[in-house]
Parts: structure tokens; sequence; C-alpha cells
């Protein structure tokens, strides 16, 4: 495959990240040849690789890490949330070093060329409370209510990751009421009772 006919089908994907495998299959080429054409981008510094099997084009103003994020999970989703999704939601103003995600997976580091990528297990019935960015972004956050007892869910596990923020300002639609329904679903009553004691005390000092 020729360098100007794999860009062509890289610019028709309208998005600066993309796969080996879907790149492959819309071009009608082979996985070998698709990657023997990435590869030669790559030298050229036209596209760079961020992980195994997944790909950006370099100086595109819509890459963010957060683009990434969809192609890092074969068949399952993970959502943004913990501190990275309360500083997107502007309620911790200091850029978290990782990107924070909830997955139904394990719990992992995943490092890639544009960022590092700090993965925590949530349980399956406490999968949900996130939807599109903005309502329309290329990746899953967490809504500003769930992100946060996200964190104190996690602050009672064995690591008691997330226990303290930094400065916190919560805007005037914040819910705390969304927040303690949200705790309500938490399966694991010792861990319920946790983290209701936990968002008790930041409701009281807010």
């Amino acid at each position: 495959m020729s360098r100007f006919s794999i860009l062509k089908f890289i610019k028709e994907l309208h998005r600066p990240v993309f796969t080996t495998q879907e790149l492959a299959h819309f071009s009608g080429k082979s996985l070998s040849a698709t990657t023997q054409g990435l590869n030669f981008l790559q030298r050229q510094e036209v596209v760079f690789k961020v992980c195994r099997g997944v790909w950006a084009e370099v100086g595109s103003k819509l890459l963010s890490p957060c683009a990434v994020i969809p192609f890092l999970f074969s068949g399952q989703r993970a959502y943004v949330s913990f501190i990275s999704a309360l500083h997107l939601h502007g309620i911790i103003e200091q850029i978290p070093q990782v990107v924070t995600l909830a997955s139904m997976k394990h719990t992992k580091i995943i490092h890639t060329k544009i960022a590092t990528f700090s993965v925590h297990q949530i349980a399956p019935s406490f999968f949900k409370g996130f939807g599109w960015y903005k309502g329309q972004g290329s990746f899953l956050i967490a809504e500003p209510e769930k992100a946060l007892v996200d964190c104190l869910y996690l602050s009672t596990r064995k690591k008691k990751q997330f226990g303290y923020f930094p400065e916190l300002d919560f805007f005037k639609t914040f819910s705390f009421r969304k927040a303690k329904e949200w705790v309500k679903i938490i399966s694991n009553a010792k861990i319920r009772i946790s983290v209701q004691k936990k968002l008790d005390k930041l409701f009281q000092t807010k």
C-alpha cells in the first residue's frame, strides 16, 4: 500500500486515532500491508504508534489522551471517572498526571505514547452513571456526582486510593442528593455505609 493511498484512508476516517485492524478492513488491504504502510508513515513522522495496534496522526488538533480511550479495550467499555472526571467537570483545578478510568476489567496501568491510563475495576452493578462527554464527545465520562462517589467507593478498598482530594469547587448545580442516590446502589453494605459517611463529611465541609 503506497503512502498516499493509506493517507487517503486515514483522512476518510475523520478522526485522529485509529487501529491497524480497522484501517485494513476499510482499505481492503491485509494487516501486514497496512502495518508496513503505517510504519513507513511513522518514519516520515506523519503518524505515530500510540500503543499496540493503535495509531494517531501527528499534529492533529483533535488528538487528546481521552480520544484514545475507546481504542484501549477490545469489546469492553470504560469511562473517565475519579479525579480525571472531577477535573474535566471543573470541580478540581489541578490537572491529574494520569487519566483515571472505571472499567469492569481488572485494575491495571496502561502506558501509551500519549498518556498513562490508570484503570480501576468497578462492580458490574455499579458500572453506570456515565455518558458521552458534553453529550457528543468521543469518550464516555461519569456524571459529576457519580465521579465523586466512584472516588469514595475506591477509597474504601485495599489501597485506599482517592481518599483525599485537592480543593474541591462544587458548582451550584452539583447535587449531593443525587450523589446519595448513587451511594444507595452500592451492593456491599460495609462499603456503602463507609462511602455514605465520607460523603456526609464532604457535604458538611463544603
